[in-house]
């Protein structure tokens, strides 16, 4: 496989750097070039480009990143080619890997992947988001939960830097105990704006969830590095109660970084031309 862009330990170490030096980790999500550019220019520690980023930033609800609407890992593939790797200088960028693609050989493919520029591997979309007769019935076909870890597992043997979001405490043990780098706490779709939750637990639920999840990778793991997002978890002033009151250290950004401040910045930009009058 052709040396990846940035090297895992590299990546690792530079990031338990900023911790021990009480910086928080940002990984930022891009569903653009330009997104992508103004991100790496900004100092976003790791950049992450999944399908989801495609979805929203077409102006529809992230989550559609979960639905059978298009070939997600296609999407990931040309996204970078495309779009995202050609914009990043001095960023490492993980790839969304959908663990569950039953059409590719996935190994192949994070190879290619690798060839891009891609550093790292996260495990989305994913089945976790899932619950019910069908999270049983998927699990039930082999098609489960499992192959997330295995994909993550293969990830990690490539030589690529690994990451997963978790929804739950038995998720978070089963993704550390194959040695995945960097865990981090999902708390819903984030709130806010035109295409968000509308309503999600309050910041102090969050911070105990994102310890519930977190608590439990670190025991089995201490070298996990463990994040939150989503949810509540919407500025940055969110993102430090919910780092403050858990063991997290950082936060995931992609709504909160690519689509509500862009949707702010426009009306408000738009709203000042449109106060202009004539003479």
């Amino acid at each position: 496989m052709t040396d990846l862009r940035f090297k895992r330990d590299d990546v690792l170490k530079r990031l338990r750097d900023k911790i021990a030096r009480k910086e928080a980790i940002l990984v930022c999500g891009a569903g653009a070039g330009l997104i992508a550019r103004l991100e790496d220019q900004s100092g976003a520690d790791i950049i992450v480009v999944y399908s989801s980023g495609h979805y929203r930033i077409s102006g529809h609800p992230a989550i559609a990143g979960n639905l059978p609407l298009g070939d997600s890992n296609q999407i990931v593939y040309d996204m970078g080619k495309n779009d995202i790797l050609p914009m990043v200088r001095d960023t490492p960028v993980a790839a969304g890997v959908y663990g569950l693609d039953v059409t590719r050989d996935l190994g192949r493919f994070m190879e290619q992947l690798g060839e891009l520029g891609y550093s790292g591997v996260i495990s989305f979309p994913t089945v976790a988001k899932f619950s019910g007769d069908m999270r049983r019935e998927l699990e039930s076909v082999g098609l489960g939960f499992q192959r997330e870890v295995d994909m993550l597992a293969l990830a990690r043997q490539k030589g690529f830097f690994t990451m997963s979001y978790c929804y739950s405490p038995e998720e978070a043990r089963r993704l550390a105990a194959v040695g995945t780098d960097i865990i981090i706490s999902h708390c819903g779709l984030t709130t806010g704006g035109d295409v968000g939750a509308r309503e999600q637990a309050p910041l102090d639920l969050a911070a105990e969830r994102t310890q519930a999840i977190l608590s439990v990778a670190l025991e089995e793991h201490p070298g996990v590095i463990p994040l939150c997002h989503g949810g509540s978890i919407a500025t940055p002033e969110d993102a430090a109660y919910v780092i403050g009151h858990s063991c997290a250290k950082g936060f995931v950004g992609a709504s909160s970084v690519e689509r509500l401040p862009v949707e702010r910045a426009i009306k408000e930009t738009v709203a000042a031309y449109r106060a202009i009058r004539l003479a």
